[in-house]
């Protein structure tokens, strides 16, 4: 599912337009990304928990040089999914 699918099936399933519906998603996407670009986790009860992990800077090795390579501290975005959403899927 792509989000315009997305945009669709929730337009269908809360009675919106495709309009409103966009609104929507987009402001909960820019909510939890803003959020998260702060440092907060965003933590949705029954779903799971978007959060921002921290990689630290590390020595990498070209593969086809062999060169060892500096690898530069990173932060990156990670998701938490909860029991219930993992027990939904295994069914």
């Amino acid at each position: 599912m792509n989000k315009t699918e997305l945009i669709a099936a929730v337009a269908e399933k809360a009675g919106l337009t495709k309009k409103d519906a966009e609104r929507v998603v987009s402001a909960t996407f820019e909510t939890i990304t803003a959020s998260m670009e702060k440092g907060d986790k965003v933590s949705i009860s029954g779903f799971g928990i978007f959060e921002v992990k921290a990689r630290e800077a590390r020595v990498g090795r070209n593969p086809r040089t062999k060169e060892e390579i500096q690898i530069p501290a990173t932060r990156l975005p990670a998701f938490k999914a909860s029991k219930t959403l993992k027990d939904t899927i295994a069914k």
